[in-house]
């Protein structure tokens, strides 16, 4: 029987409806038909979720939001000829953007080099909704490294810079109707040249990765009234419960600028003004790690008469202060809203095996930032690179501290060398750079520390970018150069030690932070770059080895906060082509420490800093006496009753110049040394009884002829080790004898050696 006729309708329609989904469909697969990722050495589980028609979708600049863009996300045309070449008229292939060449997800993965420059095509159609008497915005995220860009046919711009956003307005060079041309050509000279380019190198080794070049953000397009917000500059005033507003429009009298702040969808402020508003902010509630609490701002810029708006944009901010103060005991801390908070996280390098400077998806990006909140960190130090501005939302969002790096280049110095002197162009060049990275993550409320310098990774004119640093942006701490090189400006003193932990001595205007420690590696089979010949500082077999000695270094890391450390970077977060140092693989997809004995071990961290006491004072601050020999002593040298008035007399420390992190006041540069001294309780066996002690390289501790410590391997500072009741039980409560004996087989040696006491304060 047949249908009726209303039946035979929908029948109709529903075929149409599935014929045009079966259309688009194949639409889409035949454009991303000639696309698949390449076959790198390695994949992350997301890069099934890569596709030509959903990559990168979601709107890339988080601070600054419009309701209309376009994406053009997705394949380009792509070519590499030679450097002098001209626009070639051929391309070789299809390239998926924003994937660097080099990457496997770019479906390329081809070297380009000095002396070649990487070329982009493709076309498109202006929307028609976006009108006429808009101006239209071809915004990049980032760029490696040297852009020039056309717009059918004309040059609309140049940048220079491999880390910041930066826009071109394509208006004069938009035909009237009709597909639109863009041509994009890139020059990247890596390790050959003098810009900032982080670990990027053309002959990958070591910790140095593989080279990135051209396009590795989002770019995309949107329209804007010819009156438009030029810029956006959030500054939170807790001091007194403000918001600052500045944007970068120059303004006149018939503007007016509207800003409206929400909290959990209801308006808790607005203000009508011209630029550099303030907003009050009742009960403020404040940003941490603890409670990422973020207000919604939206902007308006109006007429100052009549019903118009020229432009609109949405934005986020976070109440929160970030400063250098003492805290009840005379140490400077790193305070977060008015009290002090240790900052403790990994090493962030940014890459991804697929994607190489490019997460595959949004969702990794969050992963990574998820995965660090999981283990108990708070901070993370983004090491000389700079993300894409999403990340830096995930961190605001779930709470995660930042110190950001600016990626470093030209030459390298040592940490005895006079200030390396950059050429005129290259100073000019970093400096240009670091002050856009400034400027473009400002409203980011987790970036609480600027890093201008890395180990002297062209570090120069230390004091004055410091200065210059702290000029740009005066609201947060300065960190002018993490590890090496110190030149005693900045806001803290960063030391890098490995496997650490150590902590430089205090000081009376800087807080002391240890920027680098760690480095404990496990390569894990089939989750690696490459096969072998896989690097770690220190490297372990299994999963619970390396849990065990990870735990140690906390262990050794909660007494120096006592002493007066103020934060620490644990070297890293993922392991990185041939380094293996990763909390996960360098894929994601394995955690390699116990996650539960990690995250109870870090969140010790946060507690009190414990009380130190001295029992037995080092030679860090001041040398102190002891007895030593460097011939083999006769057996039963560590007892208490052995004479030793036969041994010479020397101040500690004892071994040779330039060993990292020493103080050497007696010289010792043969293979072994024994040293003995006596201390006096007073009386009183003091509790938690811990060995102070810089080692390098292994050495034996006895009390009263009693063996307390065998450690191994070195330090580049000094370590508390608790030594149990075994040590307590043999202590007097007066006259003690402390014996050493340490060994050395190459490079720098030295030894010190004394005893604290290290007790939790009470609730």
């Amino acid at each position: 029987m047949n249908g009726s006729p209303a039946r035979t309708r929908q029948s109709q329609k529903q075929g149409m409806i599935l014929l045009v989904a079966v259309l688009v469909v194949c639409l889409c697969l035949a454009a991303g038909a000639d696309w698949k990722p390449a076959d790198g050495p390695l994949m992350t589980k997301w890069a099934r979720d890569v596709s030509p028609d959903n990559v990168h979708a979601e709107y890339p600049r988080p601070q600054m939001v419009r309701e209309r863009w376009l994406n053009l996300n997705g394949l380009w045309d792509y070519a590499i000829r030679p450097k002098d070449d001209g626009q070639p008229k051929e391309f070789d292939g299809r390239i998926l953007v924003p994937f660097p060449v080099e990457s496997a997800l770019s479906g390329v993965m081809k070297p380009v080099g000095p002396d070649n420059r990487l070329w982009y095509r493709r076309t498109l159609d202006i929307p028609k909704e976006w009108g006429e008497g808009n101006r239209i915005l071809l915004n990049f995220g980032a760029v490696d490294w040297d852009t020039t860009v056309w717009v059918n046919g004309m040059k609309v711009g140049n940048h220079q810079g491999g880390y910041d956003p930066f826009t071109f307005d394509i208006t004069h060079a938009l035909r009237p109707a009709g597909p639109q041309e863009i041509v994009v050509s890139v020059w990247d000279p890596t390790d050959a040249g003098t810009q900032p380019r982080g670990k990027q190198v053309r002959r990958p080794h070591g910790i140095w990765y593989t080279a990135v070049t051209g396009i590795w953000q989002t770019v995309w397009l949107e329209p804007v009234n010819r009156r438009a917000i030029e810029g956006l500059k959030l500054t939170p005033d807790l001091d007194n419960a403000k918001l600052i507003v500045e944007i970068g429009t120059k303004l006149t009298r018939s503007d007016i600028v509207t800003v409206e702040v929400w909290a959990d969808g209801e308006m808790v402020a607005a203000v009508q003004a011209l630029n550099h508003i303030e907003v009050p902010i009742a009960n403020p509630r404040l940003w941490s790690p603890d409670d990422p609490f973020l207000y919604d701002v939206k902007i308006t810029l109006g007429h100052f008469n009549l019903p118009v708006v020229h432009d609109e944009v949405q934005s986020y901010f976070g109440m929160r202060k970030i400063s250098l103060e003492k805290d009840e005991e005379g140490i400077n801390r790193l305070f977060l809203n008015g009290k002090p908070v240790f900052q403790y996280g990994p090493l962030d390098q940014g890459w991804w095996p697929d994607g190489l400077y490019t997460a595959p998806t949004d969702e990794v990006l969050r992963y990574d930032v998820e995965v660090t909140r999981q283990f108990g960190m708070n901070m993370a130090r983004k090491h000389v690179k700079v993300e894409p501005a999403r990340w830096y939302y995930w961190c605001d969002k779930l709470g995660l501290l930042v110190w950001q790096d600016m990626p470093s280049g030209d030459g390298y110095i040592g940490p005895n060398d006079p200030d390396f002197q950059r050429t005129k162009e290259s100073a000019d060049q970093f400096e240009l750079e670091w002050s856009r990275v400034i400027q473009a993550f400002y409203n980011h409320p987790s970036i609480v520390m600027w890093v201008p310098f890395n180990e002297g990774w062209g570090q120069y004119d230390t004091a004055r970018i410091a200065e210059q640093t702290k000029k740009l942006d005066p609201t947060r701490l300065v960190n002018s150069a993490s590890g090496w090189t110190d030149r005693g400006v900045g806001d803290v003193h960063d030391i890098h030690s490995y496997p650490g932990p150590s902590a430089p001595p205090v000081e009376e205007a800087r807080a002391i932070v240890l920027g680098e420690f760690g480095g404990l590696g496990l390569p894990v089979r089939g989750h690696t770059w490459q096969d072998e010949r896989n690097w770690g500082y220190r490297s372990y077999e299994t999963r619970e080895a390396l849990t065990d000695a990870y735990l140690v270094l906390i262990g050794n890391l909660r007494p120096l906060i006592g002493g007066g450390l103020s934060a620490a970077v644990y070297t890293q977060t993922t392991d990185v082509e041939i380094e293996v140092n990763g909390l996960l693989t360098y894929d994601r997809a394995m955690i390699k420490m116990d996650a539960a004995k990690v995250r109870a071990a870090n969140e010790k961290l946060y507690l009190p800093p414990p009380i130190i006491r001295t029992v037995v004072p080092t030679s860090q601050d001041e040398g102190q006496v002891w007895r030593y020999t460097t011939s083999e002593p006769a057996d039963g040298w560590q007892a208490d009753e052995f004479d030793d008035t036969g041994w010479q007399i020397g101040k500690g420390g004892f071994g040779t110049e330039n060993t990292p992190g020493t103080v050497v006041r007696t010289k010792w540069d043969s293979s072994d040394i024994w040293l003995r001294r006596s201390f006096d309780l007073g009386g009183n066996i003091p509790p938690e009884l811990h060995l102070s002690i810089h080692h390098d390289e292994d050495a034996k501790v006895y009390i009263n002829g009693t063996p307390v410590a065998d450690v191994k391997g070195y330090t580049t500072g000094y370590v508390q080790i608790p030594l149990g009741e075994k040590a307590r039980a043999a202590l007097k409560p007066n006259l003690n004898r402390l014996a050493v004996y340490c060994h050395q087989t190459g490079g720098g040696q030295y030894i010190d050696v004394g005893l604290v006491s290290i007790t939790e304060r009470t609730p």
